[in-house]
């Protein structure tokens, strides 16, 4: 007899601008979608996918939770970004096979949604003050009530009062336009030194942000203990942490507000949905990370709607990176992710919710790409934090 859900055939598609989608079939031809990706590191989580593979095939889709230990646990070397990330996509996938053979969005499946819609937030990049004001309106005549954009651009360890004072230059313009009615979050992208955060949120703090993103790395996180009760705005991190147990330790510590795990990187949504209860216990809301394509953001999305203490999703629809092919250009039913009054309604259709438009992913594959970060250096050549 046999397995309608039994793996059978695994496929990749690397895209521009900088992503990688994972296609799983099952013996009976039900597909589930994934994103597998580091951004800058494509080839190197499709090789670990490919390595987890022996994993998959020939194996029920239905035992999401049985496949997640196994392939976290089935390896002496646990954790980190390219195997988190491998193991993310093939989840994502995995639970948009089960919601669909069941004929049930992924919510569902997860306990039921707390609420029917999301609020979303987007980029409007940040680096050079010229295209702030354009790209919040922009964002507003879109539907969002919400942007995010960066607190600075490259700096020293210890900057200069110079550019110190530029820093609240941005933030300043939208609040002379927007006054209060536009929530704005400052990411301050680990770009900063421990030396430097209460500088500058001193110099932040009149204009009201809704919160600042990663004040130091993350591998610094024990810095936050001398910022935490510094500050009254509100403290987010958790884009490069990849499992509960990263986030163990800050939770513990009591020196964040909101985290922010990626689905691309943070296990998927089995192993997010666990982060997401754990920060519950500690007080701590979610708002998830996610700068990638639209399989990430309906993970994402389908997360936040069964969680009571999501508070804000990103989306990287119309972000910077995503010249020439955008997030909605994959998917053949774009209507899903309609902002409305700043918020995306709860997903109705079975699975991830999102249908992928083959016949668009295999020209992005013509085209491919090998995006990378930029490589930035201060005046005097030292390394600056991208």
């Amino acid at each position: 007899m046999k397995d309608a859900l039994k793996i059978e055939k695994i496929e990749f598609f690397k895209v521009p601008p900088r992503w990688l989608f994972l296609k799983i079939t099952t013996q009976e031809g039900i597909v589930g979608w994934g994103e597998p990706v580091v951004e800058g590191k494509a080839d190197t989580v499709w090789a670990c996918v490919k390595e987890l593979e022996k994993y998959l095939i020939g194996k029920s889709a239905n035992h999401i939770e049985d496949i997640w230990q196994i392939l976290y646990r089935g390896g002496f070397y646990r954790g980190g970004p390219i195997l988190m990330s491998a193991i993310s996509g093939i989840d994502q996938a995995l639970w948009d096979i089960k919601g669909k053979s069941l004929g049930v969005p992924v919510h569902e499946l997860l306990g039921g949604a707390v609420r029917h819609k999301m609020k979303m937030y987007c980029w409007i990049g940040g680096d050079h003050p010229d295209v702030v004001l354009e790209q919040a309106h922009e964002k507003v005549k879109a539907g969002y009530e919400a942007v995010k954009m960066n607190a600075t651009g490259g700096m020293d360890w210890i900057a200069s009062i110079k550019d110190v004072k530029k820093v609240a230059h941005n933030i300043k313009l939208l609040r002379e336009e927007f006054g209060t009615d536009l929530d704005i979050g400052l990411d301050f992208h680990g770009r900063i030194h421990k030396g430097m955060v209460k500088r500058l949120i001193d110099e932040l703090t009149p204009y009201d942000p809704l919160f600042i993103e990663e004040p130091v790395l993350s591998e610094n996180n024990e810095a936050l203990k001398h910022i935490y009760g510094y500050t009254n705005i509100p403290i987010a991190t958790g884009e490069r942490m990849f499992s509960r147990w990263d986030f163990k330790p800050l939770l513990e510590q009591g020196t964040v507000d909101i985290i922010q795990p990626d689905l691309s990187h943070a296990g998927g949504i089995s192993e997010v949905r666990r982060i997401a209860a754990m920060a519950e216990a500690y007080d701590v809301s979610l708002a998830p990370h996610c700068p990638l394509g639209p399989i990430s953001l309906a993970s994402a999305l389908q997360v936040d709607f069964v969680s009571s203490n999501a508070v804000i999703q990103e989306s990287s629809i119309g972000i910077h990176y995503n010249q020439g092919f955008d997030l909605l250009d994959y998917v053949s039913n774009p209507e899903v992710f309609e902002v409305k009054d700043g918020y995306i309604e709860l997903f109705q259709r079975p699975g991830l919710g999102v249908e992928i438009n083959e016949e668009k992913l295999k020209e992005g594959v013509k085209i491919g790409h090998d995006w990378s970060n930029p490589i930035w250096r201060g005046k005097d050549g030292n390394f600056n934090e991208w």
